[in-house]
């Protein structure tokens, strides 16, 4: 048994060894290390849902809807910790303007957010990659048309010369998209920002 006049020292390691947890309580019952958990949470909540949120306000009619993964908190409630918006990438068929255009967006759109991930790097690349094959069919065609329309051997030696640029950048692409397996003629016409 102790006197009682114990010194202070005394008493506040006698407290908190009897009860560690009264000390770290606050009023909703949580401890220090839950309300750190709870507040980190609630960041990366606010964090998912901007980013979200971005990429489906620029991506407009090409975005989905978006679908959150969430993690219960010390506290009960849910908080979004991850999250993705499916894009449509596929071309427009048979219109490489209407094609250059969506691209535009849907580039736009996967760098929305102040921090893309790796895949919205991808999708905007798999983007850039579609833009630049549309811009190649949309140059053959202004070809094709100009020597319909045309006539002289000399505009027609100057389009061959021409033909040789768009031919190769054609190929690069082509290329680029067999080693990446997506591109123009690839069956994924929807890819998901994360």
């Amino acid at each position: 048994m102790r006197a009682p006049e114990q010194t202070s020292e005394d008493k506040s390691a006698g407290s908190s060894s009897e009860n560690p947890r009264q000390e770290t309580e606050n009023p909703q019952g949580l401890t220090e290390s839950e309300l750190k958990e709870l507040s980190e949470l609630k960041a990366r909540d606010r964090e998912v849902r901007a980013h979200e949120a971005a990429h489906q306000a620029v991506g407009g009619q090409h975005a989905g809807a978006i679908s959150y993964s969430y993690e219960r908190g010390p506290d009960g409630a849910q908080y979004a910790v991850g999250g993705e918006v499916p894009i449509d990438v596929s071309p427009v068929a048979g219109d490489p303007q209407a094609t250059i255009e969506k691209m535009r967006v849907v580039r736009a759109a996967a760098m929305a957010p102040a921090q893309p991930s790796s895949q919205d790097r991808a999708v905007a690349a798999q983007a850039m990659q579609t833009m630049l094959q549309a811009q190649v069919e949309l140059s053959s065609g202004d070809n094709e048309n100009a020597n319909i329309d045309g006539g002289s051997d000399e505009v027609g030696q100057d389009r061959n010369a021409q033909d040789t640029p768009s031919r190769q950048a054609t190929e690069a692409y082509q290329n680029v998209s067999a080693m990446q397996g997506y591109g123009f003629d690839s069956d994924s016409a929807t890819s998901i920002f994360v």
